[in-house]
């Protein structure tokens, strides 16, 4: 069988026609929706990038791999000490591997392994096409090394093909000469003056005064990024230059489409379309970052179409990005890994059974230190370190009804906090039971002085807040975080 895992980085699922948006970005890709299955509720267990994509392949959670960051000990694979053999459990066990051993040719066009010395990236891969932009790369330079690469294997099979494209990320790359496409129409309903405004008064890293993370600067080269959203234009540009991307690289899954279509291959290609992580586009008042651990950042699109799967079938059950390992093993028939954290969903996608977990525990430690679970229509948040946010310890959200996450319910419904946080605890005794270490890798963080994206930036921070006239933050600041005071950035 060919298998094709098609990763766009940084999609949120509502932005695509076929999760319900109003605008029409996704034309090519709502088409293999509707000839598979699309999964609602799926969540990357550890974000952003680096904790997913590695979640993913070595099918663990990041509290077992040891990855849950983007710098420090947390950005590396757990040693295994004496009990490593010649080869270490993830070129043994990662999906990818498994695939290998059952006779897959496997190949990968992405620069990731290189973006994040992710070196677990890689194992299980015969074939390795590093574009070489660090994740910089724009369809235009990955497109037609996929060409070339089905021109030299399409009719071949059993492969699997992971293709990776950066568009969709920030600085939302889309060339100029694609023009406007949503210039006329609506920005989303939830965004309203109201909401608007108040996200400019508040206070925190890609907030709507400091989309550049800790300040406004622009990059001319990125004319679809702003630095700040003080403007209703401003705030126009923010989300039509993201929805341009998307539209973009929808384009390129076109292309892709009708090649397999021309070689005759479509129809039995299993199809896999899905993400690392979300974005936020306003919710907790950020914009264009994935530093949370909350249903932006952390809800991904799945979509598979492929032999077997009913077409136009939705799964509405709760699932993690690394339940893929499991599933395709079922689905192929290939035996699961001792290491893998994930539960199959195999039996919904061929006879729409219900597979899903009764919860999900996501994390965040790149940009924050967070673990959220969430469970029925709650997503309950836990706080370790703000990343200069100023959240609360705690935060409740009912994602059902306030998916965009404005209305914090924690002072109000108190006996919900206390379910989400015993669930927690819970979940960090099981896994930490199963742990080869004995070592949660969110408390290394926080023992190395907190996320990578937040080490050294409070000075000028608190320069740029008084800069825009926000010194109300400041004092909360300097309180929470006295040790970043003497820091030099």
């Amino acid at each position: 069988m060919r298998i094709l895992y098609i990763d766009i980085d940084a999609l949120r699922p509502d932005h695509l026609g076929c999760y319900g948006y109003h605008r029409n970005t996704s034309p090519n890709i709502d088409a293999l929706a509707a000839e598979g299955a699309r999964f609602a509720n799926c969540h990357t267990s550890d974000a952003p990038c680096l904790p997913s994509r590695t979640a993913l392949y070595t099918g663990m959670f990041g509290i077992h791999s040891g990855v849950v960051g983007h710098g420090g000990t947390a950005a590396d694979l757990f040693h295994e000490g004496r009990g490593r053999s010649f080869r270490d459990r993830i070129d043994n066990e990662a999906l990818p591997r498994k695939l290998q051993y059952a006779g897959y040719h496997t190949a990968m066009i992405s620069p990731f392994g290189q973006r994040h010395s992710a070196r677990q990236f890689y194992a299980g891969f015969q074939e390795i096409h590093n574009t070489g932009g660090g994740g910089m790369e724009s369809a235009e330079e990955v497109t037609p090394l996929l060409m070339k690469w089905l021109d030299d294997h399409v009719e071949s099979d059993n492969w699997f093909l992971h293709l990776n494209y950066w568009d969709v990320h920030t600085p939302y790359r889309a060339p100029e000469s694609y023009g406007e496409p949503f210039k006329d129409e609506p920005l989303p309903a939830w965004i309203t003056e109201e909401v608007w405004r108040e996200h400019l008064k508040m206070a925190g890293p890609h907030k709507a005064n400091e989309i550049n993370m800790f300040d406004d600067r622009e990059d001319p080269r990125f004319p679809r990024h702003p630095g700040s959203l003080r403007t209703r234009e401003d705030l126009r540009r923010m989300f039509d230059g993201y929805d341009t991307a998307i539209r973009y690289v929808d384009d390129q899954i076109g292309q892709l489409i009708f090649r397999l279509k021309q070689a005759g291959v479509y129809e039995d290609t299993l199809m896999i379309l899905s993400s690392d992580h979300g974005e936020n586009m306003g919710e907790l008042g950020i914009y264009g970052e994935h530093a949370t651990a909350d249903r932006a950042t952390c809800r991904v699109p799945l979509l598979i179409k492929g032999p077997g799967i009913a077409a136009g079938m939705v799964d509405e059950g709760l699932h993690y990005s690394l339940d893929l390992a499991p599933t395709l093993a079922d689905y192929l028939d290939l035996d699961h890994s001792p290491i893998w954290d994930g539960r199959s969903y195999a039996d919904a996608l061929t006879s729409g059974a219900d597979c899903g977990r009764d919860q999900l525990v996501i994390s965040q430690c790149a940009h924050v230190c967070q673990r959220s679970v969430r469970f029925g229509p709650w997503l309950y948040m836990r706080t370790y370190h703000d990343g200069f946010h100023l959240f609360p310890k705690e935060m409740l959200f009912n994602v059902e009804a306030d998916p965009h996450e404005q209305n914090d319910l924690a002072d109000t419904h108190p006996e919900i906090c206390r379910e989400g946080a015993a669930r927690l605890l819970n979940w960090h005794d099981e896994q930490m039971a199963s742990s080869i270490t004995n070592v949660d890798p969110l408390w290394t963080v926080m023992r190395e002085g907190g996320p990578l994206h937040a080490r050294g930036k409070l000075m000028p921070y608190l320069e740029f807040l008084r800069k825009t006239g926000r010194d109300w933050a400041i004092p909360e600041l300097e309180r929470r975080h006295p040790r970043e005071l003497n820091r030099v950035s």
